[in-house]
């Protein structure tokens, strides 16, 4: 088995926490790394085992991922967990590979107007650099971290609007050409409903196989993030994102709401008989630290509403 195949094996159904990247993105303040360490342990402890961590990208400008290194090594040091952390270019790249993480993310775009927005690159020249990144991750002298293609706006575009999901098949396509070892395919701005999920999971499914990681990650912003990841997970697809409580956002949404609530998402799992391995009362203790390290951020979620129905065991 490749290490891709390690992380996200074909026989189980994995939910992503991508809290500590994600959603400290643009929030207005971030807990201190003890704070964060405290967190993840929580969400460990509930059985969670995938971490999106952070970016590798200035300090200065983002401060919030200063301590991505101590974050990569807290992961580590927990037996069975993986981390994740987003690369914008080779020099990420360069930077995450004297680390331990297990996975980096280069994202490319789904429209030509957001990528050059996003990252004043054109489609073709970031698949052009996807393509150096995976011979740069192959040239040390250790095992290479998995690289995923995070596809943007793939489901609707805040500058261009609609997106035929031909473009999207043809930018996983040749993210895989290009070196990918996963997709994953965001509703960046959350323009999706479930018909579209559905057919986007059933098309990548038919492309791919059944046996290749293909995530999919979704943004709250028009209410329909749990119902889009029902029929994701309908469609065949076993490896969702979610952010505790929430957070996050994206700065091509202005007053979106955030990404998928984590905890609502194992809740959909459990209701479906979908194992995740994780205790969906057991998320009570991360979210507490998070809402005493961030008072000031809004806070989402149905279960942390409504509490856990009596009824779960016997779902």
């Amino acid at each position: 088995m490749n290490r891709a195949g390690t992380l996200y094996p074909d026989d189980r159904y994995i939910l992503r926490e991508v809290g500590l990247r994600d959603g400290l993105q643009l929030t207005k303040q971030f807990p201190s790394t003890a704070q964060k360490i405290d967190w993840l342990h929580a969400e460990y402890a509930a059985g969670v085992r995938h971490f999106e961590v952070g970016s590798f990208l200035p300090a200065t400008r983002f401060p919030q991922f200063a301590d991505l290194r101590q974050m990569i090594d807290a992961v580590a040091a927990l037996d069975g967990a993986f981390s994740t952390a987003l690369t914008l270019n080779e020099r990420g790249v360069e930077d995450a590979l004297t680390t331990q993480v297990d996975e980096i993310i280069f994202v490319v775009s789904a429209t030509e107007s957001h990528s050059r927005a996003n990252t004043n690159r054109s489609r073709a020249d970031a698949l052009a650099m996807l393509e150096r990144v995976d011979q740069q991750r192959k040239g040390g002298d250790k095992s290479p971290p998995v690289l995923t293609a995070g596809i943007a706006m793939a489901f609707g575009c805040s500058l261009e609007g609609t997106v035929n999901p031909i473009e999207v098949l043809r930018m996983a396509e040749a993210a895989v050409a290009a070196g990918a070892d996963t997709i994953a395919v965001a509703d960046t701005v959350g323009f999706g409903g479930p018909a579209q999920v559905a057919h986007m999971g059933r098309e990548l499914r038919r492309i791919f196989g059944d046996a290749f990681p293909i995530a999919m990650h979704f943004h709250d912003t028009r209410g329909l993030a749990i119902a889009n990841c029902a029929a994701a997970l309908d469609a065949g697809i076993r490896v969702l994102d979610g952010c505790l409580a929430g957070l996050g956002g994206c700065p091509f949404a202005p007053g979106a709401t955030g990404n998928t609530v984590f905890e609502d998402m194992v809740f959909l799992c459990d209701t479906m008989g979908l194992p995740t391995g994780i205790d969906v009362a057991a998320l009570a203790a991360p979210r507490a630290i998070l809402a005493a390290s961030m008072p000031d951020e809004p806070r989402h979620g149905a279960l942390a509403r409504a509490g856990v129905p009596k009824t779960l065991e016997a779902v």
